[in-house]
C-alpha cells in the first residue's frame, strides 16, 4: 500500500529538528519574509540553508511558503528569494498569489510549485486548470467534504492533493480574513493575524451611551467566531481513498511538545493502517492527541455539511499531559541521561516517554537526579535547568517525557 506524505509545520529549526525526529516525511517552513505566518520564529536564509541540507541528509522534503497576497513592491524581492530557494534546492515552493507562481516559474523554472491552500481552491475544474500552468500540487480549501476531494481526484488523477489532516481552523474561507486589519491593523493575508477569531464578543447597543451586554452562550462567555480543531486520526483510510497523497498538519506558530505528539500519533497511525491492512487502533491514537493542547475536536466538513465547528470556550485545552522534559544527550553510557527541564517534576515523580522508538508510552520513575556537577537535585522546578536523570532507561537526544 503506497503511504501518504505526512507534512509537518515548522516554527523555527528545533521544531524542524521534533518534526523530523517523530517522523515527519516532509516539513512545511517560512522565512523571514512572504509567509503567512510572520509572528513565529520563521528561518532566515541561512538557517534555511542549513534545514535544507539538515532534512535531506534524513530523506525529508523541504517546502517553503511564499503564501502572501502580494502587491506591486514585493515583486523586487521575491525575484532574488525564489532564485535563492532554487540555489539551496528546497524541495516546492507554497505560492497563493498568480503573479507570485508567475515570477516563480520565469526566476527559477527548477522550482516544483505547490499551490497554497489560501488560493480556495474548491473545484476540480479549478484544479485542472492549476495542472495546466504546471502546478505539481493543490493543497485544498479546508471546507471540501473526503467525497468532493475524491471527485476531484478522479477528473485530475496526475495532481498531486495535499489536505489538512489536523490543526486549527479558521472562520474564514481557508483563512482568507480581514478580521485583524479591521481590529489591529494588522494584516492577516501578510502574516500578522492577531486571531481575532479567538476574542470573546459581546453586543453594543447603538445609542447615545454605547451600553455593552453579554451574549449568553455560557458562563465561559461568548466566541462566536471560534473554531474547533480539525482532527481526522480516525479517518486514515478514507482520507487515502479519497486521493489525498500528502496529510498536512497545521501548526508552525506551536509548541515543540504539540509537534512531537501530533506527528508522533499521525505517524504511528499511517504506519499502523498501511502494515495491517487498514487494522488501526483509531481510540488509542485520539487518546495520544488529548495528551497536547487542544481545542475541541471537529471532523470540520470531511464528512460532509457540519454546523456543529464552533469551540463554546475560552481557548484551549492544556492536555491530559504535561511537557516535563526534552532529552539532550543519552549520558555517554553512565547510566544517566540528561534533560533539559520544561515544566516542574519531583523525585518520586512518574513520567512517561514520548519517543519514536519501542519506548513510546513506558513510564519511569524518577529515582535520583542531580544538576550538572553532580549535586543532588529533589525538585526540578528551575525553567530550562539542565537535570541528570539516573535510569537503566536510556532515553535518545530528542526524547521527550511528560507527566
Amino acid at each position: 500500500m503506497l503511504k501518504p506524505e505526512l507534512l509537518a509545520p515548522a516554527g523555527n529549526f528545533t521544531k524542524l529538528k521534533t518534526a523530523v525526529y517523530f517522523g515527519a516525511d516532509a516539513v512545511y517552513l517560512g522565512g523571514k519574509n512572504f509567509s503567512l505566518r510572520a509572528l513565529s520564529d520563521n528561518f532566515t536564509e541561512e538557517e534555511m540553508e542549513e534545514a535544507v541540507a539538515f532534512a535531506h541528509e534524513k530523506n525529508v522534503k523541504i517546502y517553503v511558503t511564499v503564501n502572501i497576497f502580494a502587491k506591486n513592491y514585493d515583486f523586487a524581492e521575491t525575484e532574488k528569494y525564489f532564485r535563492f530557494l532554487e540555489r539551496i534546492k528546497v524541495d516546492a515552493v507554497l505560492i497563493t498569489d498568480v503573479g507570485l507562481i508567475a515570477q516563480c516559474r520565469s526566476v527559477a523554472p527548477n522550482l516544483k510549485i505547490h499551490l497554497s491552500t489560501q488560493a480556495n481552491t474548491l473545484n476540480k475544474y479549478a484544479v485542472k486548470f492549476w495542472r495546466d500552468l504546471g502546478i505539481e500540487r493543490v493543497v485544498l480549501a479546508r471546507e471540501l467534504s473526503l467525497a468532493e476531494i475524491k471527485e476531484i481526484k478522479e477528473f485530475c488523477p496526475d495532481v498531486q492533493i495535499e489536505a489538512f489532516a489536523h490543526g486549527a481552523m479558521c472562520i474564514s474561507y481557508s483563512g482568507r480574513c480581514l478580521l485583524s486589519n479591521y481590529f489591529n491593523g494588522r494584516d492577516a493575508n501578510k502574516g500578522e493575524c492577531v486571531q481575532a477569531c479567538r476574542w470573546s464578543y459581546e453586543l453594543r447597543e447603538k445609542s447615545k451611551d454605547g451600553d455593552f451586554f453579554p451574549i449568553e452562550e455560557d458562563g465561559r462567555g461568548s466566541y462566536i467566531l471560534n473554531s474547533k480543531d480539525l482532527n481526522m486520526i480516525g479517518y486514515i483510510g478514507q482520507l487515502i481513498k479519497a486521493g489525498v497523497s500528502s496529510f498536512k498538519i497545521e501548526g508552525r506558530m506551536k509548541s515543540e511538545y504539540y509537534l512531537a505528539t501530533v506527528v508522533n500519533a499521525y505517524r504511528r497511525a499511517i504506519d499502523d493502517y498501511c502494515a495491517n491492512g487498514g487494522s488501526y487502533d483509531k481510540e488509542f491514537y485520539l487518546k495520544e492527541l488529548k495528551k497536547t493542547n487542544h481545542r475541541a475536536f471537529t471532523t470540520a466538513y470531511m464528512l460532509g455539511d457540519n454546523d456543529d465547528t464552533l469551540n463554546y470556550g475560552n481557548s484551549q485545552s492544556a492536555g491530559e499531559k504535561q511537557f516535563a522534559a526534552v532529552v539532550l544527550d543519552e549520558g555517554d553510557g553512565k547510566n544517566y541521561f540528561t534533560v533539559e527541564m520544561r515544566s516542574r517534576f519531583q523525585k518520586g515523580d512518574e513520567l512517561e516517554i514520548l519517543s519514536p522508538s519501542d519506548l513510546f508510552n513506558k513510564k519511569i520513575v524518577v529515582e535520583k537526579m542531580t544538576d550538572e556537577e553532580g549535586e543532588p537535585i529533589e525538585d526540578a522546578k528551575i525553567v530550562q535547568q539542565r537535570i541528570r536523570i539516573y535510569s537503566d532507561v536510556i532515553l535518545s537526544r530528542g526524547d521527550i517525557l511528560r507527566k
